[in-house]
């Protein structure tokens, strides 16, 4: 029986629904230390052209997304079905596996950043510790079981989630208005030593990843498109809440920009967004803000561990991953699709331990992760465009194609060949897959692909024990 028929339609979700869990998956602590993570490379002026570039990009991938749920309804898996229509099995696998490594990578960096705001309240705590890890691993399995009860009801409790946290982020923004000091902003605008195109587009570059990672989520509508009332209502979704975040983002850096100067905002404690607020109105505005930060990461964790567990669940039905993750219990919870997921995440908690900074290397890896779902996604809109001669469409699937290919230029050798362990990793499961399909593994252009993924990820091994990569 289809997943669609399966499900009362009652139990389905709407556009409310569906536009809380695209904000709720974009709005996770990203947002609280957005500040100093742009801070840290770049000016005010290249964080604006930062914002320009991935708005560009964002809103146009955005519209691919929107698009290829209203001509191509049957693709219910969102960026591995558009993947593998256009490109076959294999970019199809990658595009899945991408997704849900990005997915749960990010439920890393979320538990970390999520008790460093616990750790204003209760000092025992501070984001990387033992007391942190034990926290995160007993938050982490009270969500999978609130996700095993159903899909429907975890939703519903991240639409309230998604409009508490957002009080504390308004109460900023209205504040930051106020303090805001032309002179601060003015101050070395392109960088200390001014406008040079090399320094600016490296400040821009160092921007990406950031940016990046604080969109990802932006899918969250199309993922669940097969659990929505009326497929329509999956692109609007999908839109409206990347233009109201995108709102969002822009005005709590800029604006930061203004009350400190970038050296000040770029040594910043997390969340930095509480500290900035703390300059202008004293402790009672980092205590707000850090609440708001544990509710936002609580919404954020929900939303996207349900994510991550229905994109293999979607993609072991399509055959892209093996049949065990097509497993539902009887709420229609994807039960071994969350198991596998949350067992990883158990699992690489412990990385807290022994990352200098285990926030930044989770969501940059994270980033990058996603990087080839969005890159295929954009350059399937392209193929369906002209295949259908829509011009207008094909040109939007350009401009995302394009950003996409620049944001793995400025992502930086580093975190490629990290990310390319992971896809070489997902090799394997591959083939278990193909085989389970009775289908041979690798076309011959596929096979090139399998290769360069290994030889990255040999080069990632070497790196690391050169030290030329830290952790």
């Amino acid at each position: 029986m289809e997943e669609g028929k399966s499900l009362d339609t009652s139990k389905k979700l709407g556009l409310l629904s569906l536009i809380a869990i695209v904000i709720g998956s974009m709005i996770g602590g990203g947002a609280f230390n957005l500040v100093s993570d742009m801070a840290g490379g770049a000016s005010a002026g290249a964080v604006i052209l930062g914002w320009v570039i991935t708005g560009f990009g964002m809103i146009a991938l955005a519209f691919c997304f929107q698009n290829l749920t209203n001509k191509r309804p049957d693709l219910e898996g969102g960026v591995f079905s558009y993947a593998k229509a256009g490109f076959g099995n294999y970019w199809g696998f990658n595009s899945a596996w991408g997704y849900w490594l990005s997915a749960w990578l990010g439920n890393i960096a979320f538990l970390t950043l999520l008790f460093s705001g616990i750790g204003y309240f209760i000092p025992i705590f501070d984001g990387a510790n033992l007391a942190s890890i034990i926290g995160a691993s007993v938050l982490l399995w009270l969500l999978h079981f609130l996700i095993l009860r159903g899909v429907h009801s975890a939703a519903l409790v991240n639409l309230v989630v998604t409009i508490g946290k957002l009080v504390p982020i308004f109460l900023f923004i209205i504040i930051a208005i106020f303090a805001f000091k032309m002179d601060t902003f003015s101050i070395d605008f392109w960088g200390k030593n001014g406008f040079h195109f090399s320094d600016v587009l490296s400040q821009t570059k160092s921007t990406m990843l950031v940016t990046l990672w604080v969109f990802i989520g932006i899918e969250g509508a199309v993922v669940l498109s097969s659990r929505a009332k009326n497929m329509n209502d999956v692109g609007k979704a999908t839109v409206i809440g990347l233009l109201s975040t995108l709102v969002i983002y822009i005005l709590i850096t800029l604006l930061s920009y203004g009350i400190m100067s970038q050296s000040e905002l770029a040594g910043l404690k997390s969340p930095s967004m509480a500290y900035v607020l703390k300059e202008v109105v004293g402790p009672w505005g980092a205590a707000v803000v850090n609440l708001g930060l544990i509710v936002s990461l609580l919404g954020a964790l929900l939303g996207w561990t349900l994510l991550a567990a229905e994109l293999p669940f979607l993609a072991a039905k399509d055959g892209i991953l093996p049949k065990m993750f097509a497993k539902e219990n009887k709420n229609h919870a994807p039960v071994n699709a969350l198991i596998v997921t949350n067992v990883l995440v158990q699992i690489f908690l412990l990385t807290l331990l022994v990352s200098d900074k285990p926030y930044n290397f989770a969501f940059s890896l994270a980033s990058s992760a996603i990087l080839i779902p969005y890159l295929f996604s954009a350059l399937y809109q392209v193929k369906y465009s002209l295949q259908n001669k829509e011009t207008k469409q094909m040109v939007i699937g350009l401009i995302a194609s394009i950003y996409g290919v620049w944001l793995i230029y400025a992502a930086g050798l580093s975190y490629l060949v990290l990310t390319a362990v992971l896809y070489a990793i997902g090799i394997l499961v591959f083939r278990i897959a193909q085989k389970e399909n009775g289908e041979k593994t690798f076309k011959p252009f596929e096979l090139i692909w399998a290769i360069i993924f290994i030889l990255l990820a040999i080069l990632a091994v070497y790196m690391v024990v050169a030290g030329k990569i830290s952790l």
